[in-house]
């Protein structure tokens, strides 16, 4: 009965989002070629931006990946987590305005475009580097997308009483529905609905855990476990030291002003849209989601032996709710997963169906209506092909996966995205810190036992570095040149 009550409550919200999405075509038809698909016909407002930059940045990592880690290493990934809503508050501010301005100056419609146009060079060499970014972008993603697929395989099983894999080809076949239909519309608009049951899921999974146990108590007896769960002298999966979890904050601010699935919030916002009246909607969302993996050191202490760590929001679900409430939070939390699955698998699809097109075929002129195709098959084709790259994955962590795609590809971008704004270079240094963000990053987070924000901060630094040296080499050519 629970079981029916579940696939009634998906078949309601499924019907929702599809009538949002119906409703978000009409507005990418009102934008001039692609730009409607790709960036919403830049028709965000401040609400409706925040709640799809909060949606996306709260995913299955916020409700299953992180709880998880929590279970494993106590208090420090709580603290960890905090540091995200700061850090998109002031990569919105900080950074939204220039990249909107910048992009709707130059008509450039994703951020790998955004890179080669805004950098100066022969037309062959921008190909190549808009090219190469929108291959790490694809690769990287599809990571980031395994990841998200197998949170809403693990969930959407227990949930709906079928397979892990029969419920992730239900999952993403919805979010392929909505996504190729409306674009960034309809991933914007679903997000909003979306980040209402987040919150809402968040307010009972919060009050269910303090009354049960205060919040003092709960940190004695996370103490009398094991004083690392509650004082731990390293920063569990992010560093050696305790202090390594500070480094969580610059990584925050990158992520979200850098990767592609967030930044192109910031370049599809309404020319209308203040970036502080998103930030003021954004700041009581995020810190809301923020307090979800105390879940994790909740059920550390009621199933003190679980074998897989991620496992915790799944039995907290099942054993610490009532059936009818579970059903909706588990509800609101596959919402989670599909708002950022959704966003990444557009961002994915943006790189294959334009940038890909742009770099091997700069003079093929497409209609709107053949790019229309194009942008949606890409999104079909791809969704389905991370479908099947996670019946092959590794039984890795979730927040694993999320870091090691994301975290690799935000090295390789956020010289060309940001640093540029404030030194600015030619086509030659964004392609040197491409690949060097990008190979540093992989090596790193695979060969080298650091912490998981440890690698994409480091390779990111390097990545900066290879930027400004290449820049200060073509200064100083310039000026040898003027002098002889």
């Amino acid at each position: 009965m629970n079981f029916l009550l579940n696939w009634l409550l998906l078949l309601i919200t499924v019907a929702i989002m599809l009538g949002l999405s119906v409703y978000s075509n009409r507005v990418m038809h009102s934008g001039k070629g692609e730009s409607g698909f790709l960036l919403a016909s830049n028709c965000l407002g401040p609400f409706i931006g925040a709640a799809t930059i909060v949606a996306t940045a709260f995913s299955g990592w916020g409700f299953m990946g992180s709880p998880g880690v929590a279970y494993k290493y106590g208090m420090i990934e709580l603290l960890g987590n905090f540091f995200f809503a700061p850090a998109i508050v002031l990569a919105v501010l900080l950074c939204a305005r220039f990249l909107h301005q910048k992009a709707q100056s130059m008509g450039t419609l994703t951020i790998a475009e955004y890179i080669a146009n805004s950098h100066d060079g022969p037309s062959h060499i921008k190909r190549i580097t808009q090219a190469f970014a929108a291959i790490i972008i694809i690769l990287l993603l599809l990571v980031f997308l395994v990841g998200q697929i197998k949170a809403l395989g693990l969930l959407g099983s227990q949930w709906l009483g079928i397979s892990p894999t029969t419920a992730s080809i239900i999952m993403v076949s919805i979010i392929i529905l909505y996504t190729a239909t409306g674009g960034l519309a309809a991933v914007a608009f679903t997000d909003t609905f979306m980040v209402i049951g987040m919150c809402i899921s968040a307010v009972i999974i919060v009050a269910t855990v303090f009354s049960d146990i205060a919040p003092l108590d709960l940190f004695n007896q996370l103490n009398a476990i094991d004083s690392d769960l509650l004082a731990p002298d390293h920063s569990g999966p992010y560093g050696s030291s305790r202090w390594h979890v500070l480094m969580v904050l610059p990584y925050a601010f990158i992520y979200s002003a850098t990767l592609p699935y967030m930044s192109s919030r910031f370049m599809a916002f309404a020319n209308t849209t203040k970036v502080h009246h998103v930030a003021a909607y954004i700041t009581p969302m995020a810190l809301l989601l923020s307090l979800v993996p105390i879940v994790g050191c909740y059920i550390r202490l009621k199933v003190p032996n679980l074998a897989n760590p991620d496992d915790a929001m799944p039995v907290f679900l099942t054993q610490f709710l009532s059936p009818g409430l579970a059903a909706i939070v588990t509800l609101f939390i596959l919402f989670a997963m599909k708002s950022t699955a959704n966003s990444v698998l557009h961002a994915i699809a943006s790189a294959a169906s334009h940038d890909l097109r742009q770099a091997i075929w700069p003079h093929k002129k497409l209609n709107s209506t053949q790019l229309l195709v194009l942008n949606r098959s890409a999104v079909v084709t791809l969704g389905l092909l991370g479908f099947v790259l996670m019946l092959f994955a590794p039984p890795v962590m979730l927040s694993m996966l999320a870091i090691l795609g994301s975290g690799t590809l935000m090295a390789a971008l956020v010289a060309p995205t940001l640093l540029a704004h404030w030194l600015p270079g030619n086509i030659y240094a964004a392609l040197t810190s491409l690949l060097t963000g990008f190979i540093s990053g992989a090596i790193l987070f695979t060969c080298f036992d650091l912490g998981w924000v440890e690698a994409p901060l480091y390779s990111s630094l390097l990545a900066c570095l290879s930027y400004a040296l290449v820049v200060k080499g073509f200064q100083y050519q310039v000026a040898t040149q003027c002098k002889s």
